[in-house]
């Protein structure tokens, strides 16, 4: 009877462990939310530049593209961390409106009208203020805020 009580208690716990592991997202990061705040800081001062030739800031340009590619890196190998991840991409597509889009305007305009500048940092920090909810709380609202930008 007591062989049994541990089985049971065993196949229980089992049941358990296995359930969890269905659920996983990646656990907070302070590295992967500290990156991206400090890519979103920079990336909305360097937007803010815009209105200038592009020229002018190449290093600047280019510093924070690097800063996109190690985070998109670092992001690609963590466990269960879809979702960042896609987002890592979207935010880096140049052929999509967001970040990395953006400078592409910019370089091909050569400079941009204040007002598409104001327009396109709106969008472009809040979809990095969904990423930064998201890697702070990994809550249900943020997930689903960036699952339905990543699928636009």
């Amino acid at each position: 009877m007591k062989h049994i009580k541990h089985i049971i208690a065993l196949i229980v716990i089992s049941c358990a462990m296995l359930s969890c592991n269905t659920l996983k997202t990646a656990v907070y990061d302070q590295y992967s939310y500290q990156k991206t705040v400090e890519i979103k800081v920079e990336a909305e001062h360097l937007m803010d530049k815009a209105t200038t030739p592009y020229q002018d800031h190449l290093q600047d340009i280019g510093e924070l593209g690097m800063e996109i590619q190690k985070i998109i890196e670092y992001e690609k190998n963590k466990p269960n961390n879809e979702i960042t991840y896609a987002m890592w991409q979207v935010l880096a597509n140049k052929d999509k409106n967001l970040l990395v889009g953006f400078f592409k305007r910019w370089k091909e305009k050569g400079q941009l009208k204040s007002f598409f500048v104001e327009e396109a940092k709106a969008q472009i920090m809040s979809a990095m203020d969904l990423l930064i909810q998201y890697e702070a709380k990994k809550d249900k609202e943020s997930k689903d805020g960036l699952l339905q930008l990543i699928t636009q």
